[in-house]
């Protein structure tokens, strides 16, 4: 049969004819022999990968090289880059089961000691933003600490420098819990808790952190993570915890407002719901406790009008039921509910389930997980994909899976077709010593685990890396799920 290169706005495959694919912009229409690639990619032929694919032959094959280059030129920008060693080959139709680790930033490099408390999102125009907490000391939650950045415009082949983003003007005053426990020296200052939210309906960046643990701020950026505003004071946001009308929830009603003396958002990231709505996960201690983050409470806040102004929600938990809960995530059930799944120190230790309808008040009473042992860690839960776009609901979730003791090791994801009411699926991604993660998702399918791995010494409290994982659905389920 003769090839048919290009008829009627359809390009057609010599041994698949009647196999066409259509490109997301202008109706048109590429051949699925052929990736898709970014305009900047046709600078040489070779960036195409068309020698991984069924070759056309003789003129027919230039001519398509040609067509398909107006394609690209005419769409701009096509939904995934292939062909590079850095991503993996296609088998037949389907993906190949593929993972790779990048370490993105080292302890003892930079001026730091090490480097904690991952976050990750993909922006609305597919790029990476990796954050973290840059420690200059050892010694724990309370030194002097910064906020670094590390930016990703191709999927995670390539890494900008990393960035501090946050930069402190005038005096600051210390928290007097943490120097009161001698947790850190006179003049170190701890900027914490980063916590990223993509704004889908605006395509911004918010930006959320904390300083000493006492005040709480908020940044935006409109150009992809390049840069950002200056710092906004959103404490009074939290002084609103102290209120009965927000201290009340279900399961502890006699709780009427919550006298805390630290604060802290996420870690992780922050969501938004379908409604437009920003939510962000904090906790809250009177800081009498140890660490001075203990006794603790789980709440929310959320802004309804894109980040100009922020609200408090119900408190979802408090000790001592169940004991400090602390570190908590969150994720958009299929129904619009918002699911929490929260980190504490009770027993069993299995972690704990709560949902509202709005996602910010009227909290149900939490349960705790069988399937999600809690070796007291944050842990980390993203939608992977849902239905109608497309044939399954997916919700994946990583956290270290350590079901006989504290020790945080073996951090593995898991995932669920039920909206988190069980998880079948689960696999080891680091069986050593591992802790924190953050998750996120790319439009091409594929995800990103961004994990605290191994130690500068023995401890699990000193990560050596924090490293970024990128991995399929096909990895994942052992070739048994594809993305679609």
């Amino acid at each position: 049969m003769k090839q048919k290169i290009y008829r009627r706005g359809r390009f057609y495959r010599q041994d698949h004819p009647q196999t066409t694919v259509r490109l997301p912009e202008k109706g048109l229409r590429v051949p699925p022999c052929i990736p898709l690639v970014t305009q900047s990619s046709i600078k040489h032929p070779a960036t195409l990968g068309l020698d991984r694919y069924p070759p056309l032959a003789g003129l027919s094959r230039l001519v398509s090289y040609f067509v398909l280059a107006q394609v690209l030129l005419l769409t701009g920008t096509a939904p995934a880059t292939l062909g590079s060693d850095s991503y993996p080959p296609l088998a037949g139709s389907r993906l190949k089961p593929f993972l790779k680790k990048t370490n993105l930033f080292e302890a003892g490099k930079a001026g730091y000691a090490t480097y904690r408390i991952p976050g990750i999102v993909v922006t609305t125009r597919g790029t990476l933003l990796a954050y973290c907490e840059a420690r200059k000391s050892l010694q724990g939650d309370w030194g002097t600490i910064d906020i670094m950045m590390r930016r990703s415009t191709d999927g995670g082949k390539t890494w900008e420098k990393q960035r501090k983003i946050v930069n402190i003007e005038g005096e600051v005053t210390q928290n007097p819990v943490a120097l009161k426990q001698n947790l850190a020296k006179e003049g170190e200052i701890t900027i914490n808790n980063p916590v990223a939210i993509v704004d889908h309906k605006t395509n911004a960046i918010h930006f959320l952190y904390c300083v000493e643990y006492a005040r709480c701020y908020y940044m935006r950026s409109d150009d992809d993570g390049r840069t950002f505003t200056k710092p906004l004071d959103i404490t009074e946001t939290f002084e609103k915890f102290r209120s009965p009308a927000n201290g009340g929830y279900e399961s502890e009603p006699s709780v009427a407002g919550y006298d805390w003396k630290v604060l802290a958002t996420g870690p992780g990231h922050g969501i938004q719901l379908k409604n437009g709505r920003l939510l962000v996960p904090v906790w809250l201690s009177t800081g009498t406790g140890g660490h001075a983050h203990r006794p603790s409470c789980v709440s929310v806040i959320y802004s309804d009008n894109h980040g100009r102004t922020w609200q408090s929600g119900h408190i979802v938990v408090a000790n001592p039921n169940p004991v400090n809960p602390s570190e908590t995530v969150s994720v958009q059930l299929n129904d619009g509910r918002v699911m929490f799944n929260i980190r504490h120190e009770s027993k069993p230790r299995l972690r704990g389930i709560s949902i509202s309808s709005d996602g910010a008040t009227n909290w149900s009473k939490i349960v705790f997980h069988e399937q999600l042992p809690e070796p007291v860690c944050m842990a980390s839960i993203i939608r992977f994909t849902e239905r109608p776009a497309h044939q399954k609901n997916r919700i994946l979730f990583a956290n270290p899976h350590n079901p006989d003791n504290r020790q945080r090791k073996n951090v593995t994801v898991k995932l669920s077709y039920d909206e988190g009411k069980t998880w079948p699926i689960a696999k080891s991604l680091e069986p050593g010593i591992s802790g924190y993660s953050d998750l996120a998702v790319g439009p091409d399918g594929f995800a990103y685990c961004f994990y605290e791995r191994a130690s500068v010494d023995t401890s699990h409290y000193r990560p050596r890396y924090l490293t970024v994982a990128r991995f399929n659905l096909e990895w994942l389920t052992d070739g048994k799920d594809h993305f679609k």
